[in-house]
């Protein structure tokens, strides 16, 4: 189907595109994408067909988002990073101020540029106004904008995601109420990791796919590998033998580690992935049975991209952990399109898209 020509988006805090992504899957005109991180550039431009502006969204003004979009309608989302509100942040005293600085940058540029539609994706922490008003601030912002506003935290398996990833996603219009569509997928129909994973080829710990870069386990030391082989599946280190256990696991504040060096269960779905999720003890990230650490492919079809995402330019230019990183940092592409299919069926409500 051909996109949309008169309907512009811009996407802020964008990554590799994993949001840019879901919204192309929907037929919709993404022109561009905003963020700091240069190395995202080539895996942005490259599978969005967008510009990647190496920019920080905290000084880009209005006046050039308004000149990007034109005359079309404007969508305007984004996911400001979000590590300064997840839950291993609020162990962690000292905060990032300038990453919390930027939800209000959003606003801003909400405020100068007047989108028609909005949407911000998020960590479901945002909504505990006990720790922080951030989310709040941008809420009544929009509200005093004019715009009809919903949030919702999304459990993503409910919508085919193959991970037990909870966010917050916002929508907003000036046209009048919006909300996401409705859940796609009941607990007995979710996505599991043997749907995903099950047929890929059987790589070892340090090995890869010759056939597929990115399905690359990470070598383990003598120990981490009688680790992974004394874990069943579902299991973690809490079932191992004294001899195997950390030190710092056998305190009393051990216990707080209850996730790490544990693997997957094949008939549920995968835990969230994050920026470090091929590393064995980092969280529940062992293979349900091979003895290893899910792969960047297997990180990958876990956040929804596709085979045919292009993740690095050449095999010159590959880095297992700048990738590992982006993968973890991005919105799921499947999300992604939820939200873009939400706004679609917005927009047909008020005869915007034929």
């Amino acid at each position: 189907m051909e996109k949309k020509s008169n309907i512009a988006v811009i996407d802020l805090f964008c990554g590799i595109g994993g949001l840019s992504y879901g919204f192309r899957m929907e037929d919709f005109n993404v022109i561009s994408g905003y963020d700091t991180d240069i190395s995202c550039k080539f895996a942005y431009e490259t599978n969005n067909n967008a510009v990647f502006h190496t920019e920080d969204v905290s000084k880009l003004r209005g006046k050039t988002l308004e000149k990007e979009f034109g005359e079309n309608l404007k969508i305007l989302v984004g996911c400001a990073p979000c590590q300064p509100f997840s839950s291993y942040s609020f162990k962690v005293k000292k905060k990032d101020e300038e990453k919390l600085n930027l939800l209000y940058s959003f606003s801003r540029l909400v405020e100068e540029t007047q989108p028609t539609i909005i949407s911000m994706e998020n960590v479901p922490q945002l909504v505990d106004f006990s720790k922080y008003t951030i989310f709040k601030d941008f809420h009544d912002k929009l509200k005093s904008l004019g715009y009809f506003v919903s949030y919702k935290v999304v459990f993503c398996p409910d919508y085919g995601i193959p991970q037990r990833r909870r966010r917050l996603v916002l929508l907003a219009s000036t046209l009048g109420e919006i909300s996401l569509i409705p859940e796609t997928h009941t607990p007995d129909e979710y996505v599991t990791v043997k749907d995903i994973i099950g047929k890929l080829k059987i790589v070892n710990a340090g090995e890869y796919d010759t056939n597929d870069p990115l399905h690359r386990a990470r070598k383990l030391s003598d120990l981490n590998l009688k680790r992974i082989k004394a874990t069943k599946e579902g299991e973690g280190w809490r079932t191992w033998s004294q001899d195997l256990i950390l030190d710092c696991f056998k305190k009393p504040s051990g216990k707080t580690y209850g996730s790490v060096y544990g693997r997957m269960k094949w008939n549920e779905p995968a835990p969230t992935m994050t920026t470090h999720c091929t590393g064995l003890g980092n969280g529940r990230f062992g293979h349900p049975e091979q003895d290893r650490a899910i792969t960047l492919r297997e990180a990958a079809l876990f956040q929804t991209f596709p085979m045919n995402y292009m993740f690095f330019e050449s095999l010159e230019k590959y880095n297992p952990s700048i990738i590992c990183r982006q993968i973890g940092n991005a919105v799921p592409p499947k999300l992604g399109q939820v939200i873009a299919k939400s706004i679609k069926n917005h927009l047909k409500e008020y005869k915007l898209w034929q």
